[in-house]
């Protein structure tokens, strides 16, 4: 080679090398992005996965496909710097200017990472899990989660550490995130990088999925292995999604025939069949207690773990208790999901729950079949209450469309004694529903106040006063939140005991899910246990049931109890006048639904998986089953027909 040739490659080597140095903050800030990634997944595995039993043994995989999912994020979220630095003429790039832009922005990046993780920690404690459909959920009312997250968490502390870290972490990079603007490039060898980068980001997006290193049969260990803002772009990209696409599906006629056998087993005569719509007419019932009052309280997350009648240790419900055992207490009752529009979807509209987001939710919601109409039907006055602002999560438009008057916190007639972020204290909202109660009494018409409390929730703050009880008046914690629901339950039925429309009511108590969400399983039962009771002492005798019971039974029981004739597509059944035997239960947990029958849970999930397991309650175990192709049908039956039903507009 002459010395021209040599001159030339050696001009290339430091162009290409100049070309590579443009880049190394992209590669600093992602080698830094993993090691953060390490950190948080050894602190979420030490601080929840001994409980859910993730073992030391399984970080050997959970590590390493955290950090390919790290890495594959890295390429996302650092994408637009890596742009930016490839179309940066040299004039600009070399300038001390931009060296103090690129360390600064490089530091409020960082920041937001560490700030970013940090909320994750907190998220993983509540429902053990990477950011998901919840976290995508909350984000649509900012006023009432920002505030929550405020008064809940030591945010100033975690935002002063979080910029102190950063701080410090741009500092001690400073080097290899400014050296490269020191020599300057050729533009076809940046663009030659960045088509290799791009082309490296399209492979990663249509051959890896945020889950697709979850290969244990623990969920809370594939979570460990997930990237939490993966997660929440995966949520949010698939928060209403077509669920023929993305699970599995039978063929609709099939479906059908399947639930016409199923549903069968209780009373009611189907009417539309032919259309392919499942309603069903059921006739009245002389034993039935009539046309009743109805006041339903959905109380915020009041599961059955707190209640000593259910088998607890703590004791923080001894009012509910009380009361179950003076009325129909239904001992064996599951939520659908794990947020309040699961359980006002089931509970109003008797239906299962669609993934991946609640009907409350979803366009196309309104003049669906639901227990206020059916009820108004009757002449009853139907109205919801709620402790907050209904625009949270729809709940006004929902029951307003649906055959629903709508009081919330902004119809209070006094001050209240005590609100917060969330809503008005309990107490608050049941003196509106005494008030809204002898308004109706008044009218002689019957009524049905369907009434959704607040106060059972982060911060969890209340009114002093009541530390006699057992309750903090300043972040009591969950325990604090439980007894004051317990407390402004019995407040309330003590206060209508004094009322003349009393005798003539029925009055049900039922959580709208359970405290938390914790256990390895991807539908972790005991966590959806709730208590349900039913109380009239004029007109209900003192009973137990232990068959099997869900939030999609009540509608369908009540109406049997009030022995009044209706027509309805509910996929409920009467719980008192069905067969105990062959029950089903129906659950929904982030993209996964779930039907249990007879101990046989099937679980449908997102790529048309399908997954079975028996489940013995008393030990609170599973055990994989061999395939069972009827459980298999029955559960896309319910889902897939829900889903039609409701998407077609048939559900009316």
């Amino acid at each position: 080679m002459d010395s021209d040739g040599a001159r030339r490659l050696t001009i290339h080597m430091d162009t290409d090398h100049s070309t590579l140095r443009r880049f190394l903050p992209v590669l600093t800030l992602a080698l830094w992005y993993l090691c953060v990634g390490l950190v948080v997944r050894l602190v979420l595995w030490a601080g929840f996965g001994p409980a859910a039993q993730v073992d030391p043994a399984a970080l050997a995989w959970i590590l390493p496909a955290g950090l390919v999912a790290d890495a594959i994020e890295s390429l996302y979220i650092l994408a637009p710097l890596a742009l930016l630095l490839g179309v940066l003429p040299d004039r600009w790039h070399g300038t001390r200017r931009f060296r103090g832009l690129l360390l600064g922005g490089s530091a409020l990046w960082m920041f937001g990472m560490l700030f970013v993780e940090a909320c994750e920690y907190f998220f993983f404690e509540e429902f053990d899990a990477r950011f998901n459909l919840v976290s995508v959920n909350y984000l649509m009312y900012p006023t009432e989660v920002a505030g929550d997250i405020w008064s809940e968490y030591p945010v100033l502390a975690l935002l002063l550490a979080a910029a102190v870290l950063a701080g410090a972490s741009a500092w001690l990079v400073r080097k290899p995130l400014t050296g490269g603007t020191r020599s300057s490039s050729r533009a076809t060898g940046r663009a030659q990088v960045l088509l290799g980068l791009f082309a490296v980001i399209g492979l990663a997006g249509a051959a890896f999925e945020t889950h697709s290193l979850g290969l244990s049969s623990n969920r809370v260990a594939n979570e460990l292995a997930a990237n939490g803002p993966s997660s929440f772009f995966n949520a949010l990209r698939t928060s209403e999604i077509n669920y023929h696409a993305y699970y599995a599906t039978r063929n609709p006629q099939a479906n059908l025939e399947t639930l016409a056998a199923s549903l069968a087993r209780g009373d009611g005569r189907f009417t539309h069949l032919a259309e392919g719509r499942l309603d069903r007419a059921f006739a009245s019932r002389p034993e039935g207690l009539g046309r009743l009052n109805v006041v339903l309280i959905s109380s915020e997350s009041f599961g059955a773990e707190f209640s000593r009648l259910h088998g607890s240790d703590h004791d923080w419900t001894p009012r509910f208790d009380q009361y179950a055992q003076q009325g129909l207490w239904f001992s064996n009752t599951y939520s659908s999901g794990t947020r309040t529009v699961r359980g006002l979807e089931a509970i109003s509209a008797s239906i299962p729950p669609i993934p991946t987001e609640s009907v409350v939710r979803r366009p196309g919601n309104e003049d669906i079949s639901t227990l206020g109409k059916v009820l108004r039907g009757h002449g009853y006055h139907t109205a919801f209450l709620y402790g907050g602002y209904g625009y949270f999560d729809n709940m006004n438009a929902f029951y307003a469309g649906n055959g629903y008057d709508i009081v919330d916190r902004t119809a209070l007639t006094r001050a209240p004694r005590f609100e917060n972020i969330w809503g008005v204290a309990d107490e608050d909202l049941f003196d509106m529903t005494l008030e809204q109660a002898d308004r109706a009494a008044k009218s002689g018409k019957p009524f049905f106040l369907h009434v959704m409390t607040t106060s059972n929730h982060k911060p969890y703050t209340f009114r002093s006063g009541l530390e006699s009880i057992g309750i903090k008046p300043e972040h009591g914690g969950r325990e604090s939140g439980v007894r004051y629901a317990d407390y402004a339950q019995g407040y309330f039925l003590r206060e209508a005991a004094g009322h003349p429309w009393f005798d003539n009511t029925v009055f049900i108590i039922v959580a709208d899910h359970g405290a938390r969400v914790y256990g390895k399983q991807d539908i972790p039962l005991k966590t959806y246990e709730i208590p349900l009771l039913f109380y009239s002492p004029k007109h209900i005798k003192p009973r137990r049931v232990d068959s099997l019971m869900t939030q999609i039974d009540i509608a369908p029981t009540l109406m049997g109890l009030l022995g009044l004739p209706y027509s309805a597509p509910w996929f409920g059944q009467d719980a008192l006048n069905t067969p105990a035997t062959g029950r089903i239960a129906f659950f929904s947990h982030n993209h996964n639904v779930a039907l249990l029958r007879d101990s046989q849970l099937t679980t449908l999930g997102l790529r048309k998986s399908v997954s079975q397991a028996h489940y013995d309650k008393a030990t609170d175990s599973y055990t994989a089953t061999s395939a069972d192709p009827a459980s298999e049908a029955l559960a896309i039956a319910y889902y897939q027909t829900a889903y039609e039903l409701f998407r077609e507009g048939r559900y009316r």
